[in-house]
């Protein structure tokens, strides 16, 4: 019975692959291609798109419109392959040894083709499954939230919903969230020489780096030795950074971006509280000098963390399905889960793949890991015609 699902959920990978959905792009034709295969199956579709059009959710109801249903989640885009060595075409599903490789095979185009290749079965349950499909999440879970939102207020109230990030089909019950900050500083140009006639906006952006390295450390060194994530304390890391025009010029502009994931017990603005009173008074004290000049911090995301507590059923209903009888695991990464969950909705992690191979180059997921995932969803169906 599973290689009659996973025939079709092969072709499906392959269209969605096709799709070059880096966040940085519009997602709208992998989102038209998804209604159209879905209105094959009399299947309507809701799109929930984002202000300027450009990228859209999706949630499709499938099955009788009743309460109790399950939510099937998974996300649209992909990280970047720039720089990246692949030894086959990103965007094209590529066998070997066994492995699907491509980007998103695993991260996590395979979990939504799975889902899509089971609707037509999904459609004779008792109870429904709601399949939504988001945009930019790896650029902060920023998609997610209207459609969640619109699904909270709309639909007879589900059961749970499952998050299909690469776990290797394990059951997952808490991640870690994840706020993204951008720093922008501006300075006064003058020659190097003169450093009393000007500021240098990436000298003023170092020292907030340094205040933030230091917090990184104070992080780890205070870390709660009985947490169950690894690493067990909250991380900062700056990722991304540019300034300056030449050696000899007092910069005129830094910016920098860093990203702080916390685990459910540790409040972010907390964390962040002194380095942002620091920057506000830089801000003030670069002004008094020069006008122009100052500090900017801005939040781009904030998304919350999944919490172990309060989705011991929608747990026990995915530990039915897979016969995971192991101790029910946390991850590092973020996930969207915490934002269902933020909105009432009992929420678990599972899917095929291991987050290993995840923004790797030669990405992929293994044939046996994307059979489980089969074999999950045709449990799936058949545990909600029982019913």
């Amino acid at each position: 019975m599973t290689n009659l699902l996973i025939k079709p959920a092969l072709s499906i990978l392959d269209s969605l692959i096709s799709f070059d959905t880096t966040s940085r792009n519009s997602n709208l034709q992998l989102i038209s291609w998804v209604e159209e295969y879905l209105a094959q199956y009399d299947i309507s579709t809701t799109r929930v798109i984002n202000a300027d059009g450009s990228k859209a959710n999706l949630y499709a109801t499938i099955g009788p419109d009743v309460a109790g249903g399950v939510i099937l989640s998974g996300h649209s885009d992909v990280v970047p392959v720039d720089g990246q060595d692949w030894s086959s075409d990103p965007f094209v599903v590529t066998e070997r040894d066994g492995l699907l490789h491509g980007r998103g095979t695993c991260d996590m185009k395979g979990f939504i083709a799975l889902a899509l290749a089971a609707a037509p079965m999904l459609k004779d349950g008792k109870r429904s499954v709601h399949l939504a499909i988001s945009y930019d999440e790896e650029v902060g879970c920023l998609g997610a939230p209207a459609m969640i939102e619109e699904m909270a207020a709309t639909l007879p109230a589900p059961a749970l919903a499952i998050i299909g990030e690469p776990t290797m089909m394990k059951t997952v019950t808490g991640h870690k969230g994840i706020c993204v900050h951008e720093v922008e500083v501006l300075g006064h140009e003058a020659h190097s020489s003169l450093t009393h006639l000007g500021i240098s906006a990436n000298m003023v952006a170092i020292e907030l780096m340094h205040d933030l390295a230091e917090l990184a450390r104070e992080l780890w060194e205070t870390a709660d030795p009985n947490s169950p994530f690894t690493p067990p304390h909250a991380t900062l890391t700056i990722g991304k950074m540019d300034g300056g025009t030449a050696a000899n010029i007092l910069a005129r502009r830094a910016y920098f971006m860093f990203d702080l994931r916390c685990p459910p017990s540790v409040d972010p603005e907390t964390v962040l509280a002194p380095f942002k009173e620091k920057a506000a008074a830089l801000d003030t004290q670069l002004k008094e000098a020069f006008p122009e000049t100052g500090v900017r911090v801005e939040q781009l995301s904030n998304a919350p963390p999944l919490g172990q507590s309060g989705s011991e059923e929608a747990e026990a209903f995915v530990r039915k399905l897979t016969g995971d009888n192991t101790p029910a695991g946390v991850v590092s990464y973020a996930a969207e889960a915490g934002q269902f969950q933020q909105a009432g909705f009992p929420t678990v992690v599972c899917g095929p793949g291991s987050i290993e191979q995840a923004h790797q180059p030669n990405e992929y997921i293994s044939l046996d890991q994307f059979s489980r995932g089969a074999d999950f969803m045709l449990r799936l169906s058949e545990e909600l015609r029982q019913e």
